[in-house]
């Protein structure tokens, strides 16, 4: 019996009260198969090409998808955006069919289409009912093979793109992101958004979209994926007549690796927006790779300092104690790269100078002293939740396996999540913050009105104030 149950048969057998359900301690973290065996196909075709497929009959639906292995991180720094253009224009005319009639296909279909680009990826996915599976793997197949770039289409998207750019400047949390980015960043493709600048995307044409996607989607470099009521053996059969002729190609390199240690000292950069009330602030330096070994164990450190929700460190003493914010979090971006580690809050003006302090303390003082026993249960009764949560439909799992094959982890890495999960102790959590937290040296970013901000702020650091 499970310590909950048996804590609560105690209570009852004994003629108490039953415990409350939120006083009794979490139940314990174990290992669990995430996918039952025989549901699950997978197989690699001559060309290189991965295929995975997740059987799962309780409804007529079916997923269908493609991902490529390289994304943003790949482009040079002076053609920034063209992974986003590109993902945007796949939408717009494949094959046959040109943006309208693409887009009346899958209307009419009752199905959805949708085509994406990360850091580390590009994904093209469709789904609708399995009677019109053979029609839905026509239109993946052509959108990830024949893509048509139509130059009125590319000028339409890059137009949209730039306008989109500049009316993205009125919010101050993306000023705020972006400005991080280009203090860690100043030199290295992170340092601009994966939607590009605008001297970035006015120079992209249909050539360089076209010489791009041909660079990408190859079949070394791609998995082709399936969920729901589709069967495994014959999918592979299927996947071998559409795409057993697809160049096998080369994997593009990856970008070259941002800077390390980044920021070298710490820095206060403000964006000028005498308009606000209120102070948008980001505090941020490098953080780790999607395959750092210590990865799981920075997951629970930052969930008790910052990303936990109500019960971190952070909401607690800026929030619940100090009123000086509606919501405060933090993050680790892994990406294939190391990315950014970040601290978001927003605060009246005047309290920005004391948010920065709370915010620096925490960090330090998480580096300092190991956390509660408790807090690392909670942490890590959290994640496991989330984890569970995060699978409970098949077009999940297939996700989280595609993701584990674009990264290089093990295959089983989710099935041994939770109890590596429950394997992190007290002493791996100190760790992990004393190696991974640097507030001597994080980056502070504030967006608001720099006259007043600016005497708050300059006992951090060096002050630079740049225009939205």
């Amino acid at each position: 019996m499970r310590a909950p149950a048996a804590a609560l048969a105690v209570a009852l057998l004994l003629g108490g009260c039953a415990p409350r359900l939120w006083d009794l301690p979490p139940p314990p973290v174990i290992d669990a198969p995430v996918v039952d065996a025989g549901r699950l196909t997978t197989a690699d075709l001559e060309n290189g090409l991965r295929v995975i497929v997740l059987t799962d009959r309780r409804l007529p639906r079916v997923s269908l998808g493609l991902i490529a292995r390289r994304g943003a991180d790949s482009v040079p720094i002076e053609h920034a955006g063209l992974a986003s253009l590109s993902a945007e224009l796949m939408k717009r005319g494949a094959g046959d069919w040109d943006a309208v009639a693409l887009a009346e296909q899958i209307d009419r279909l009752g199905a959805s289409l949708a085509v994406s680009a990360g850091w580390d990826s590009m994904e093209v996915a469709v789904s609708g009912l399995s009677r019109d599976f053979d029609r839905l793997l026509e239109i993946l197949t052509a959108v990830v093979r024949r893509p048509r770039f139509d130059a009125p289409e590319v000028e339409s998207a890059r137009s949209q793109r730039l306008a989109s750019l500049e009316q993205a400047k009125d919010e101050p949390a993306t000023l705020a992101f972006w400005n991080l980015a280009r203090a860690l960043y100043p030199e290295h493709r992170f340092g601009i958004p994966i939607e590009g600048a605008p001297a970035s995307v006015a120079g992209l044409d249909a050539a360089a979209l076209r010489a791009y996607h041909a660079r990408v989607f190859v079949a070394r470099n791609a998995i082709l994926f399936a969920s729901g009521d589709v069967e495994g053996a014959a999918f592979v059969s299927q996947a071998r007549s559409v795409f057993g002729d697809w160049p096998a190609g080369e994997v593009p390199e990856p970008g070259p690796p941002p800077p390390t240690p980044t920021p070298p000292e710490r820095s206060v950069v403000i964006v000028d927006r005498p308009d606000l009330g209120q102070a948008q602030i980001l505090l941020g330096h490098d953080g780790i790779a999607r395959t750092n070994p210590d990865r799981i164990a920075v997951e629970v450190m930052n969930t008790i300092l910052g990303s936990g929700g109500f019960s971190s460190r952070l909401m607690q003493r800026i929030r619940a104690e100090g009123g000086l914010t509606y919501g405060v979090y933090s993050a680790f971006t892994m990406r294939r790269q190391p990315g950014p580690f970040f601290v978001s809050a927003a605060t009246r003006v005047a309290e920005a100078g004391r948010v920065v302090d709370l915010i620096l303390e925490e960090m330090s003082a998480a580096r300092d002293a190991a956390p509660t026993p408790d807090e690392v249960q909670s942490a890590k009764s959290g994640i496991a939740g989330r984890f569970v949560l995060g699978l409970e439909t098949s077009d999940a799992v297939v996700g989280s396996l595609v993701n584990l094959d674009v990264y290089g982890l093990p295959a089983d890495s989710l099935d041994t999540f939770r109890g590596r999960l429950g394997r992190v102790g007290v002493g791996d959590v100190q760790s992990a913050a004393r190696e991974r937290l640097w507030p001597e040296r994080a980056a502070i970013v504030a967006v608001g009105p720099a006259e007043s901000l600016r005497p708050l702020l300059e006992r951090f650091g060096p002050v630079r104030v740049v225009e939205p």
